[in-house]
């Protein structure tokens, strides 16, 4: 399931039509479904009014038989249960939830936090650990309690460190699905670990990211470690040579001509100069093995 770009007009409102245009192309590519207004859609930027829109827009792109997740992240409890109603009266199936950010809280706190917001869902509860971002890591040890929690189904496991990964589907598979966040990282090792799927910002840029999964499920395990390894090349390009992930992704969508691109929101800056530069290079070399390929 990609984790997709939330784009915007060229007088800085959500751009629907991009929005619905790039998850109907991710659906068509074999996505099974999406997550909208998470870490890579700049949910930090929009506004209640502007998320509870873009459910809508993402449960109608999606389509009947599509998985939409859309992320309800707030600091308090009351912010994301009011974001979990929006989500669930959009008809959306499932709300990707981070622990509170900015505020450094205990393993009691976090516990706490998710325990008010079960109690009150209406929608099943994924939940997001990406540390790096929030804050306020999911350990294997507080997901162990949290998998208990009547809502709580999955998590979307994108600490990026392996150890961690790992211990968190060894301690709570048997109890809620667990997905990798970093597949364009370790997908391939995650797979054959037994996840339940793989959640990731690259498909935007390559749908080659979305094989993965399948062409493990078919056997196909060299085939499996060379996607892989393009696109741990991408990963690279996107955060190196004075480039961010988020800003890098939406360039690099304009470059290749696909939907939902555009210029992030401020604070982030749109790629330029040398750095935009350097990103058209390297996708010119990444990309042309797999148009090649095909």
């Amino acid at each position: 399931m990609p984790a997709v770009t939330t784009p915007f007009t060229a007088s800085g409102q959500v751009d629907h039509d991009g929005l619905a245009a790039n998850i109907t192309r991710l659906m068509q590519a074999g996505a099974t479904g999406v997550v909208a207004a998470g870490c890579t859609g700049e949910f930090w930027s929009l506004s209640p009014q502007e998320r509870k829109a873009i459910y809508v827009t993402t449960r109608k792109a999606v389509g009947e038989t599509g998985t939409a997740i859309v992320g309800t992240t707030g600091i308090t409890p009351e912010t994301v249960i009011t974001g979990l109603q929006d989500a669930a009266d959009a008809g959306c199936d499932a709300a990707l939830v981070l622990p509170p950010y900015f505020a450094h809280l205990s393993r009691a706190e976090i516990v706490a936090h998710f325990r008010s917001v079960s109690d009150k869902s209406p929608l099943p509860i994924v939940l997001y650990n990406i540390p790096g971002n929030a804050g306020n890591a999911l350990t294997p040890e507080i997901v162990d309690e949290l998998a208990d929690l009547d809502m709580v189904v999955a998590i979307k496991e994108s600490s990026g460190d392996w150890l961690n990964f790992h211990r968190t589907l060894t301690t709570v598979r048997d109890r809620i699905r667990v997905f990798c966040g970093p597949s364009s990282t370790i997908g391939v090792p995650a797979v054959l670990a037994g996840c339940d799927g793989l959640i990731d910002c690259f498909p935007n840029v390559s749908t080659e990211v979305l094989d993965i999964w399948p062409t493990l499920q078919s056997g196909d395990v060299d085939a499996a470690w060379a996607m892989q390894a393009r696109a741990q090349e991408l990963t690279q390009l996107f955060i190196s040579g004075g480039r961010t992930l988020y800003p890098a992704t939406k360039a690099a969508m304009d470059y290749l001509n696909l939907p939902g691109g555009g210029a992030p929101r401020a604070p982030l800056q749109p790629v330029e100069g040398a750095a935009l530069e350097g990103l058209h290079r390297g996708l010119d070399r990444i990309m042309r093995p797999v148009e090649t390929a095909a």
